[in-house]
């Protein structure tokens, strides 16, 4: 792995129009709610993610010395305000953060509307190397590298499904009895309600998934801790070892429920060589890089690391695709309603078809 020391650490931008704080009123509330104090900050943008916006805060607390720190809020014109719940990502990441060391340390939790327009919260930044789909410019990943790194990845996965979630708190938020079957129908719900086209095969899918939801046998026993958006653009990296997992970021869908939804989740990003070209410009990372793993791989490894059932996968990657066309849904409709003006988001409704395309063709092949 070649890399140039200091130019592949992600990069913050200027804030996009129309998703700018007040800095006035935000610099007094961390003045005050910050430890140290804010006397000056400087605000950017990370220009990642489509859901939850992410901002970079330079903090100056008048000694002379400046800290960087994230500040997560929802986004501008949401409908489903349980999906951009900041409370409750921050009680997930102050339970994680003592027991799971990539999960980033939440510092305030801000839910007066009046400071930015918006709950929020600020916490620890964790400086390092995210992949997205084109390698950063001086990087190469050989076929062995490529494997170590997918080695890295499905194991901290393991490792994060492997926390004892009662004992760190998280009992009060956890309803993983049923949780397979809200996931289909809330999800279900969510893209009818964001519907502007006509998708024939995200109704055959949705139907097929409501007639495939696994069957609740031992919910509460068998429940993890899930991230629900795990996938190499939302993973920190050391920048001298690439295979090295420093921090795993956007927690706003974690939850407790069924680990191999998780697994799904995973699978329904990594796209293969053997995809269609389509798919392979919706990738969220290097996957289909020489010597990576195969999706097979990736669930094969999985199951040897927990000794969980993964022989019957359809199901939950299914799903995966179905999910990931509802969210790409509700963006779409947020920018052709006028509540964002991000240009990234006029192509999504292609990603929307592409998607349930892929699911469906699952469906034809009966398997991942």
């Amino acid at each position: 792995m070649t890399t140039a020391e200091g130019d592949i650490v992600d990069r913050t931008r200027a804030v996009r129009p129309g998703e700018e704080l007040d800095v006035g009123r935000l610099t007094a509330y961390l003045d005050a709610h910050l430890e140290g104090g804010a006397k000056k900050i400087e605000v950017e943008q990370f220009p990642g993610g489509h859901s939850n916006l992410t901002y970079m805060i330079r903090v100056d607390a008048g000694s002379g010395t400046e800290r960087e720190l994230v500040l997560r809020r929802p986004p501008f014109g949401n409908r489903v305000k349980s999906a951009h719940d900041m409370s409750r990502e921050v009680t997930m990441l102050s339970a994680l953060a003592p027991v799971y060391p990539p999960a980033p340390k939440p510092l305030v939790n801000c839910e007066d509307k009046s400071v930015i327009g918006s709950p929020f919260y600020v916490m620890q930044r964790i400086r390092g190397v995210i992949l997205r789909r084109t390698l950063p410019a001086r990087v190469t990943l050989s076929p062995g590298e490529a494997c170590r790194l997918s080695e890295s990845f499905v194991d901290n996965l393991v490792t994060l499904h492997a926390i004892d979630w009662g004992k760190v708190g998280l009992s009060k938020i956890a309803k993983p009895e049923g949780y397979a079957e809200r996931q289909v129908k809330g999800w279900a719900k969510r893209y009818a309600d964001a519907a502007t086209d006509s998708i024939p095969e995200m109704d055959r899918v949705g139907a097929w998934l409501d007639n495939h939801i696994p069957a609740p046998n031992d919910e509460r026993a068998r429940a993890t801790v899930v991230h629900n958006d795990y996938k190499f653009d939302n993973l920190v990296l050391a920048e001298n070892d690439l295979a090295k997992i420093l921090g795993v970021l956007d927690w706003e869908m974690a939850t407790i429920g069924d680990p191999l939804m998780d697994l799904g989740v995973v699978l329904g990003y990594w796209i293969e060589n053997s995809d269609s070209d389509e798919m392979k410009s919706f990738a969220f990372g290097p996957t289909a890089a020489p010597g990576m793993f195969s999706r097979r791989e990736i669930a094969e490894r999985y199951g040897q690391k927990t000794d969980r059932d993964v022989s019957k996968l359809l199901f939950y990657y299914v799903f995966s695709l179905f999910k990931l066309a509802g969210v790409a849904q509700q963006i779409y409709w947020r920018y052709k309603n006028g509540h964002t003006k991000d240009e990234r988001f006029a192509s999504f409704i292609f990603g929307v078809r592409i998607l349930a395309e892929q699911a469906s063709r699952a469906l034809d092949r009966d398997k991942i």
